[in-house]
């Protein structure tokens, strides 16, 4: 019993000694977002992307105004009551189609867009995986060992905000980025998929 005493007041007296030894944190803070729009890379593939993204805008428009068109014709068009039954399954056709084309529109934008947005990242992560040994570099050279969101802060002292530093020593080290992704692995081919039963004739929109 004695000893068990003698080892718990020796652990009280070294327990706030170990902690003493701690050296206090020295916090820098980087503001990632404005550290990637404002830098270089990022400022020339955005003119690079920037063609890209215009003609889909275009695509967007000529699809918009064309098929909008083309629904409100078959609106206009829509046999009435007691129209001869060879007047409905014509319209009927031409509304078939107008939904197929309509899909493909539909499918074509949002495969152009994800291409874009695939881009977009694989230039943000471009950026961050060259600002990483940056950041690291500054806060050994300050003696710094936590890099924190700056934007994550209520408020700090303007000192201890690295993001110009980062920034500038980025620029030289990484002027330029690919806008195009990598080639993502090829899938596995899928199991055959069983026959699909024959769609049923569209209904005609009602007036």
């Amino acid at each position: 019993m004695k000893m068990k005493m003698i080892a718990l007041a020796l652990a009280s007296v070294a327990a706030p000694a170990m902690a003493q030894q701690l050296p206090p944190a020295v916090i820098v803070l980087v503001d990632q977002q404005e550290m990637i729009d404002s830098s270089a890379a990022a400022k020339a593939a955005t003119v690079e992307l920037k063609p890209k993204a215009d003609t889909l805008q275009a695509r967007v428009n000529t699809l918009r105004t064309t098929l909008g068109s083309e629904e409100k014709t078959l609106r206009d068009t829509q046999p009435g009551q007691g129209a001869p039954p060879a007047a409905i399954t014509a319209w009927q056709t031409k509304v078939r189609d107008f939904q197929t084309r309509q899909q493909q529109a539909e499918q074509e934008v949002q495969r152009r867009q994800a291409e874009i947005q695939a881009s977009q990242q694989w230039i943000v992560k471009q950026i961050n995986d060259a600002a990483q040994p940056i950041i690291g570099q500054i806060m050994r050279e300050r003696g710094a060992s936590i890099a924190m969101e700056e934007r994550s802060t209520i408020q700090h002292t303007p000192g201890i905000d690295i993001t110009a530093d980062v920034l500038a020593r980025l620029d030289k080290a990484l002027p330029k980025v690919s806008i195009t992704p990598p080639a993502a692995p090829a899938a596995a081919a899928p199991a055959a998929a069983p026959a699909a039963s024959a769609a049923a004739p569209a209904a005609p929109p009602r007036r």
